[in-house]
């Protein structure tokens, strides 16, 4: 009995602890490269980007014009947005309520980002959301179940952002490009032999650009969206794993 209590106390010890923030970019490296993955998966099945939300934004400005030609579009954009910023404040809370660096925190995160992709890749897979890969072009109304998806990822790729920021890596957003191509060319330092902010940003865009190119090619290979959903999802549960096991500070 006194062996399960000390286990347990262990356990919730560990989950209580700050992690040590220092190379923490490293599993910001690996969102990035999900942030790619899914993006182009998801833009190429339902024309909609779920963690880029600048694009969306113009999507949604072009239907207020009527000049979307993109059936709803600026729908699907718009719920992607709104979406987008719900995961954020839920996320926030989470880091906040919890502990921003605690290993708890970040392991619930990322168990529930996973959770998310796993969810929505099983509901493409079994057929419950169509997938609209091959016929997206010729439908004039598309099928509304297709929100789910876009609905269930972007509020995961919020916390990939939320959790950017609660360990101070400002410069890896995981999301955007647009101010990471501006603060990389930006940066005084941007030539010096030793620059880690400058190394973060490269990588995360190289990651990023990597990751849509893998995204494309599955989905142009399979004709399927879930394939590369599972192994976007097979990297946040590594993710929860490494949180799992990080050094406390």
């Amino acid at each position: 009995m006194d062996t399960e209590k000390g286990a347990f106390a262990g356990f919730a010890a560990s989950f209580k602890a700050e992690i040590e923030p220092q190379h923490a970019d490293l599993l910001l490296f690996a969102c990035c490269l999900t942030s790619g993955l899914v993006d182009s998966t998801i833009y190429n099945a339902y024309n909609t980007f779920v963690s880029m939300q600048t694009g969306n934004t113009i999507f949604v400005g072009l239907g207020a014009s009527s000049q979307n030609a993109r059936p709803y579009g600026w729908a699907r954009s718009l719920t992607s947005i709104g979406c987008f910023i719900l995961g954020c404040f839920f996320f926030a809370r989470l880091h906040s309520i919890v502990g921003a660096r605690k290993r708890g925190s970040l392991m619930m995160s990322f168990a529930l980002q996973a959770s998310i992709i796993i969810i929505t890749a099983g509901l493409i897979e079994g057929g419950a959301i169509s997938s609209a890969l091959g016929d997206r072009l010729s439908q004039t109304t598309p099928p509304w179940d297709q929100e789910v998806p876009i609905v269930l990822l972007s509020i995961q790729s919020a916390g990939q952002i939320v959790t950017s920021r609660a360990l101070g890596f400002n410069e890896v957003p995981t999301v955007v490009i647009t101010s990471l191509l501006c603060d990389l060319v930006s940066d005084p330092k941007l030539f010096l032999i030793r620059n880690q902010k400058r190394d973060r940003r490269v990588i995360a865009f190289v990651l990023t650009l990597l990751g849509a190119i893998i995204g494309g090619w599955v989905t142009k290979a399979t004709q399927a969206i879930a394939p590369t959903l599972w192994l976007s999802a097979g990297i946040k549960v590594v993710v929860v794993v490494a949180w799992g096991l990080w050094k406390a500070k």
